[in-house]
This record gives C-alpha cells, sequence and structure tokens, in this order.
C-alpha cells in the first residue's frame, strides 16, 4: 500500500500559511568538508578536484529545503570527471578563451544532477 501526499501551495495565502524553503547546514559541517576537498585536491595533485567539487555541493544541496521539499544531488565525481577533464582541453586549445565558459559548464552540469 502506498501513500500520496498531495501539497496544495496557494502563493496568495498568508506568509504564515505557505510552505518554507530553508538551509539547515551547519558551519562546522561546512568547513569540516571544505577541508577534506582541499586536502585530498592537494594531496593528489588537482586530480580528485571534481570529488571535492560534488563533495561539497551534494552537502550545500541536501541541505537546502525549497517550499518544504529537500533538495537531492546525484551527480557522480566519475561523472564530472569527464566533463572536467573535456573542459580542461577545450581550455588549452583555444588559449584559455573556454575558460570563461567553464563556470557555466559547471552549473548546468550541477543543476541537471540537482531533483527534489
Amino acid at each position: 500500500m502506498s501513500t500520496v501526499l498531495n501539497v496544495n501551495v496557494n502563493t496568495n495565502a498568508p506568509p504564515q500559511q505557505r510552505l518554507h524553503s530553508s538551509f539547515d547546514g551547519g558551519l562546522a559541517q561546512f568547513i569540516g568538508w571544505s577541508i577534506l576537498g582541499a586536502l585530498v585536491t592537494i594531496f593528489t595533485l588537482g586530480i580528485c578536484y571534481p570529488w571535492s567539487i560534488t563533495m561539497i555541493y551534494k552537502w550545500k544541496v541536501e541541505h537546502t529545503i525549497i517550499e518544504g521539499r529537500r533538495l537531492r544531488f546525484h551527480g557522480t565525481a566519475i561523472g564530472l570527471f569527464g566533463n572536467w577533464i573535456k573542459w580542461w582541453f577545450l581550455t588549452l586549445i583555444t588559449l584559455g578563451i573556454y575558460g570563461f565558459w567553464v563556470f557555466i559548464a559547471l552549473e548546468k552540469w550541477k543543476t541537471k544532477h540537482t531533483s527534489f
């Protein structure tokens, strides 16, 4: 037997009746994940930087609640690694010009792998 929960969000309702959005992560957790990501990146000479990006982004996303629904991140470091190599290659052959688009490409990748 499955239960279905229907939520009707009325944007015209008074603020106290609307579903809330919040972030429930803590500073100590963020500092810990950031230090771990930096150490892994340094000790692998940057090879595991995609793992660091996905680890920290997953922490941020999974502590975000939008209108009562928690976000989920289903990207993997291996999935990002292939794109990362492609982006660096394009940056190299365009003498750095493609580097301006890497930020946008990374944001698109993150968004593609984020859901409710």
